[in-house]
């Protein structure tokens, strides 16, 4: 779609300060999809030559902003990534097309904050941490999962830029489950849940995103039952909490978290699945 209110497009290396009407420009799947008339310039950072995923010597793996999907797809995760396997399958969670999956980025993907936000749902679950940027050149840290506030909010500020999501070596060796639904079959996610098991201290955790308008996150002892998973998640989901649209209404989005969640306790602390 033509953004016909738009007026300029600047090379975010040059600092000029930020305006009302601006908006960082990535991949442009979303800005490029609807109207945008609040629009006056577009701050493009496809020249910051940022190196998409990058391995630290502590082991955790650095993905900026504007990796693609495509990109964090062919990844070669190493073998000794039990999560590996999570990547593929939040990056195919998107159902895209060759556009989206090759020009939409990680960056995006969170700063929309979509509920059924699959870079969310991987991040998030592998305790990933934004480093964000300011005009000012301050930098702060925000977990993933407290990063995405609401359907549509997170907690950057005007003009703050997201550079980074970092996932630590320790989630990256965390065995993991993974469990989507969505209303059609070929539709948007109307919940995902993935659970992660910590091989040196048994945590059983448990993200649980798309049916809920935030990411919500449960730490729980290893080997919980059923019961105690299930009033984990009612205690930590709001009734108002579950989002309501098109894709699903919240009941029977709330009906599958409850059993998705229990599904992946099993497989991952009972062994069933395996």
């Amino acid at each position: 779609m033509d953004l016909n209110t738009v007026l300029e497009v600047r090379d975010a290396r040059r600092r000029d300060g930020w305006r009302p009407g601006d908006a960082w420009l990535g991949g442009g799947t979303y800005l490029f999809s609807e109207p945008q008339p609040h629009l006056r310039r577009l701050i493009d950072l496809s020249r910051t030559g940022w190196e998409p995923l990058r391995v630290t010597a502590e082991g955790d793996l650095e993905i900026a902003a504007t990796c693609t999907i495509a990109q964090l797809s062919r990844f070669p995760k190493p073998s000794w990534w039990p999560a590996g396997p999570l990547f593929e399958q939040c990056c195919r969670a998107f159902l895209a097309s060759w556009k989206i999956w090759n020009m939409a980025t990680l960056g995006g993907n969170l700063c929309n904050s979509l509920p059924a936000g699959p870079m969310i749902s991987l991040t998030a679950a592998l305790g990933g941490v934004c480093r964000l940027l300011s005009q000012s050149g301050a930098v702060r840290e925000v977990p993933v999962a407290d990063f995405v506030t609401g359907a549509g909010r997170n907690v950057l500020d005007a003009g703050e830029l997201l550079r980074s999501v970092t996932l630590p070596a320790r989630a990256l060796a965390r065995r993991t489950a993974f469990r989507q639904a969505s209303l059609y079959g070929l539709g948007r996610s109307g919940a995902l849940v993935i659970g992660t098991l910590d091989p040196l201290d048994g945590t059983f955790a448990v993200t649980v995103t798309a049916s809920t308008v935030r990411p919500v996150q449960l730490r729980l002892p290893p080997a919980p039952n059923a019961a105690a998973l299930r009033e984990a998640i009612e205690d930590a989901v709001a009734p108002g909490e579950y989002f309501d649209d098109i894709h699903g209404l919240p009941a029977w989005r709330r009906h599958l978290t409850f059993r998705l969640a229990e599904e992946i306790r099993r497989e991952l602390t009972e062994g069933a699945g395996r």
